[in-house]
């Protein structure tokens, strides 16, 4: 039987895949009647491939700036900085180029603009829910974003930003911060580098399995979860096998866009994603990382709650048979990335406060097995020791 549900479109124009990204930049910026583009990239990137000439180049003086400068996990103080160089330029359009960091930068630049914070304190009055955010019902500067890693959340309208003195990560939301465009070019991707790639690869895997093993799911979110796990797993094998292998590339890259249908619309996540966020904030794992160590332990823990959902992720990976938690774990293998918590320098110590943090996270208490409480973090956390 199917249950009664609710697609919600996103604010979103359009995807482009397959082009050069320079090409769809000037396309996209004269479509959208963008004249002063302020543009946020990541600074590995920048440092090995000419980004701001080639945007120069691209856009002339429609370019009104760009920076760099977005350390893991977007703290506070980076898109205070950023959304500070963005007024001043009295930027139309935000252009993102790099990884998951910098694009919640991007989103998170928007309500700094919309809502003239100027102070990392600021924020608190941003959160969800909060009386200052509901006031904001469009954003008057949107972004374009060009990823260059696979942890998509060029495809949400969801960031992730830490307060880094209370070392948490936290989610913001406006329907608005969604980017208008995405540029899927794997042209300029092998510049990332390989364990970085993998790993957010195995991030978009973590988007599809949860989605395929939501609490509330529905024909679409299936049906694209589960062609994202194809694409994703076929694109990463290869892709480890030869990193030149550009076709390959953009097979993970549209395996990323299918897995996050569900998430655009409000598919509730589960453990892996509740747990890794705050591995993100507390711990200072890496972000693709957090999915690598969780994501095969949370499907043991909760296979006595959603079994037949877990049948679903096992047959997308060709093995029906098979265990999804071994599955997962076999494919985090095959690409050499570290699988517990021990591996990513978490330490004993930090799981107690981890297991606390995590209840903060609304993934947590949409998890299709019940957690009670800290206690119950604390026995995944165990598993992924």
């Amino acid at each position: 039987m199917i249950e009664p549900g609710i697609y919600r479109y996103p604010r979103m124009d359009r995807v482009v895949f397959g082009q050069p990204w320079e090409r769809v930049l000037v396309e996209e910026v004269e479509r959208l009647g963008a004249s002063r583009v302020f543009a946020i990239a990541g600074s590995t990137l920048a440092g090995t491939v000419p980004l701001a000439a080639a945007m120069r180049e691209a856009l002339g003086e429609r370019l009104a700036g760009f920076t760099t400068g977005i350390r893991a996990h977007t703290p506070r103080d980076d898109v205070i900085a950023a959304a500070a160089k963005a007024r001043e330029a009295r930027a139309d359009l935000i252009v993102t180029i790099g990884g998951g960091s910098v694009t919640d930068a991007g989103k998170m630049v928007l309500l700094c603009l919309a809502a003239d914070a100027k102070e990392p304190q600021a924020l608190d009055a941003l959160r969800p829910g909060e009386p200052a955010l509901e006031k904001i019902r469009t954003l008057a500067v949107r972004t374009l974003a060009i990823p260059t890693t696979l942890s998509g959340g060029e495809f949400t309208p969801i960031a992730g930003c830490t307060d880094v003195t209370k070392r948490l990560k936290e989610g913001f939301f406006h329907p608005e911060m969604i980017p208008q465009a995405v540029i899927l070019d794997p042209r300029i991707t092998p510049h990332t580098p390989m364990r970085l790639w993998l790993s957010t690869g195995i991030r978009a895997v973590d988007h599809a399995v949860e989605t395929l093993c939501s609490i509330h799911s529905q024909p679409l979110f299936e049906a694209t979860s589960v062609h994202a796990l194809r694409l994703l797993q076929q694109g990463l094998i290869r892709t480890k096998q030869d990193p030149a292998d550009l076709d390959a590339r953009l097979e993970s890259m549209l395996g990323v866009w299918l897995s996050l249908i569900g998430i655009q619309s409000g598919a509730p996540m589960a453990a892996s994603h509740g747990i890794g966020h705050v591995l993100g904030g507390t711990a200072g794992v890496p972000h693709g990382f957090t999915s690598c160590v969780m994501l095969a332990h949370v499907l043991r823990w909760n296979k006595a709650a959603n079994a037949d959902r877990q049948a679903l992720v096992s047959a997308a990976l060709g093995q029906p048979q098979a265990d999804a938690g071994d599955l997962v774990a076999d494919l985090v293998r095959k690409l050499e990335l570290p699988s517990t918590l021990r591996e990513v320098g978490v330490t004993r110590e930090q799981l107690d406060l981890i297991a606390k943090n995590s209840m903060h996270d609304r993934a947590i208490a949409t998890n299709p097995r019940k957690i009670r409480g800290p206690e119950d973090v604390r026995e995944i956390l165990e598993l992924a020791w």
